[in-house]
């Protein structure tokens, strides 16, 4: 009885594992230590071509030719039990053959099964045809991107979802200074510091990947970084890559030094051709404030003379030198003007109001169009404010206004307003003029192209002025038609914060100076005037006409308090006497004055070491505020 119930146990075994093979989504085949097949699944039937009975009893080696047996037999192993420890829950890769011949991948899962004959194999196979075709397609795939990655004439990095570099071609490596193998892996951080995920990444949206889909087809410019840690500019053009790691961001990377260059010559070409215009548009007002100042010095001169001193009407000659002194100011207005815009300097964005900064600019434009054309200005007090260079800002509206000017040779109206739209802060500038066809609009913003006379404009304002625009993340339009003038539409992201505060312009001090000022002029009228200021403010003065003559008085005993001296010197030039001047006497203020703007000359290293630049023309309070601050300055720069 004890034998038939060990039977029937053995039985009911079989039928419940041969009920968990047959529900297995696998071919299910069990091998006994013989290297025979002793049960399998129908699965496994259909997997290999066979019928059941054909393979029960039969070598595991007809259906796994080869790599079952070695895997489970190793050289440095005893037994097969041992090396089938080291395989269990591990999937091993084979090639298995069906009945008709034919051989296909297949990974296997092994697994012990203890029986009454001892420790069994069983071996859950899977067909992975699929799964090699599949990798097969994708290395394909990646040879092929691989090979459009190198055709590239840019450089190219593909970005995974990690942030972290996965592919790149040769031009990414000479551009960026790196060896591939030094950049794959890495966040792309490391080349691209700042913008990049910003721009991936924003706010208002849910997920990257929709960011970027907003930015497929534009190009983003930003700073990267090469291995030396040099800086460039780039552009970056953003497209999507599907893999089975999931969606790859893939980068064009463009450095754009040389279009950045060419850019900034284009902007001081179209600076040239404003000054041109603006030196043409406000000679007639200079040479009317010149001829004030003739005038009346002419009659001070009288007033003052040995035959009228004894009849003197003071008031009429105070009445003269106020007089004088204002027309000086207004000259001194217009050819700051001049400067303004002949500078070269890196653009510096700031916050501006918009109101102010046309508002400042009112004056000289009514001077720039003329009688013949009326200037009408509308500022809507919730206009805003801006970020933008405010030099650029002038530039356009003077570029727009003489445009408008030139398209009005009888006369007409230039109106500038101001306004307020759905975050923007809008400038509009139309006029009454002549108007353009549809072919001149479409071209009015190309390079170069104008439709005035040979001689008379380059064709660069307009587009300078949309680039200028553009960079301050704007845009701009144009409305117009023959005989009905043309309106410019120019809208800027409104700011929140504050305008940037101004540069203070310094006033007279009421307290005497005292001290002495070592005075360097080469002009013999203007050093006169300058040491007559300067003692009559309390200074003691020695003026001398140039660097050398400064450097050998500066070396006898004795100590200035400052010196006071031009940049533009024969010889030694003021920059160089000043850098003399602060190795010499530590405790010595320096103010350089200049007709130039003060990013004319290379300025930084002795500015930074506490000396003051004062523009020319100089008035005796800007003079004396300019000294005293050098001296207070240098004093705590030395502390």
């Amino acid at each position: 009885m004890a034998n038939e119930k060990g039977s029937q146990g053995t039985a009911e075994e079989d039928g419940r594992y041969r009920g968990l093979l047959e529900a297995a989504p696998d071919a299910m085949v069990v091998v006994d230590q013989a290297g025979e097949i002793v049960l399998l699944n129908v699965q496994a039937e259909k997997q290999f071509g066979y019928l059941r009975d054909e393979l029960v009893g039969q070598p595991v080696t007809n259906i796994i030719p080869e790599g079952f047996a070695e895997r489970l037999i190793a050289d440095d192993l005893r037994s097969a039990a041992e090396a089938l420890a080291q395989q269990i829950g591990t999937g091993i890769e084979l090639s298995a053959r069906r009945k008709d011949g034919t051989e296909f991948p297949i990974e296997i899962m092994l697994s012990p099964l203890e029986s009454a004959d001892g420790i069994l194999v069983t071996a859950a196979i899977r067909d992975i045809t699929v799964r090699r075709q599949a990798e097969l397609h994708l290395l394909q795939m990646e040879s092929r991107y691989r090979g459009l990655l190198e055709a590239a004439p840019d450089a190219m990095v593909v970005v995974d979802q990690a942030g972290e570099i996965v592919l790149l071609n040769v031009q990414a490596e000479k551009q960026f200074g790196y060896l591939r193998d030094e950049l794959v892996g890495q966040p792309v951080t490391n080349i691209i510091p700042e913008g990049f995920a910003e721009r991936l990444i924003a706010d208002d949206l849910r997920s990257a990947a929709e960011a970027l889909a907003q930015q497929i087809g534009t190009g983003i410019e930003l700073s990267a970084r090469r291995k030396d840690g040099t800086e460039f500019p780039i552009e970056i053009m953003l497209s999507p890559l599907e893999s089975a790691d999931g969606i790859l961001v893939t980068a064009a990377i463009r450095d754009i030094t040389v279009r950045r260059t060419r850019e900034s010559e284009l902007l001081q070409a179209q600076k040239l051709e404003s000054i041109g215009r603006l030196a043409g548009g406000i000679a007639h007002d200079f040479n009317n404030l010149l001829s004030i100042i003739h005038g009346y010095a002419d009659l001070l001169g009288q007033d003052l003379s040995v035959a009228n001193r004894a009849n003197l009407d003071v008031d009429g000659a105070l009445h003269s030198a106020q007089t004088i002194k204002g027309a000086a100011d207004r000259a001194a207005a217009l050819t700051s003007q001049l400067l303004a815009f002949s500078r070269r300097e890196v653009v510096k964005s700031q916050v501006l109001d918009l109101n102010a900064s046309i508002a400042a600019l009112e004056p000289m434009l009514g001077q720039l169009i003329g009688r013949s054309v009326d200037l009408v200005v509308k500022l809507d007090p919730a206009a805003g404010n801006i970020r933008a260079d405010p030099g650029q800002i002038d530039q356009i509206v003077v570029n727009l206004v003489v445009n408008a000017r030139d398209a009005m040779p009888d006369g007409g109206t230039v109106t500038i307003e101001t306004a307020q739209s759905e975050g923007y802060a809008s400038l509009i500038v139309s006029d009454t003029g002549l108007g353009m066809d549809r072919a001149t609009r479409e071209r009015a913003f190309e390079p170069f192209f104008t439709t005035k006379a040979v001689g008379t404009g380059t064709g660069l304002g307009l587009a300078t002025t949309h680039g200028i625009v553009t960079r301050a993340g704007g845009r701009i339009s144009l409305e117009s038609e023959p005989g009905h003038g043309s309106t410019f539409r120019l809208a800027f992201p409104s700011v929140d914060a504050a305008p940037d505060a101004p540069s203070q312009v310094p006033t007279a001090a009421d307290e005497a100076g005292a001290g002495r000022i070592l005075l360097v002029e080469v002009e013999t009228e203007l050093r006169d005037l300058t040491t007559q200021l300067l003692q009559r403010a309390g200074y003691d003065v020695l003026a001398v006409a140039d660097g050398e003559q400064a450097v050998a008085l500066a070396a006898l005993p004795g100590h200035f308090d400052a010196l006071v001296t031009d940049v533009d010197l024969p010889n030694l030039s003021g920059i160089e006497l000043a850098e003399w001047m602060m190795a010499h006497d530590r405790s010595a203020g320096v103010v350089l004055v200049s007709g130039y703007n003060a990013e004319a000359f290379d300025m930084d290293r002795v500015m930074a070491a506490g000396a003051t630049f004062a523009p020319k023309p100089i008035t005796s309070a800007r003079l004396l505020e300019a000294v005293r601050a050098a001296v207070a300055l240098r004093a705590s720069v030395e502390a």
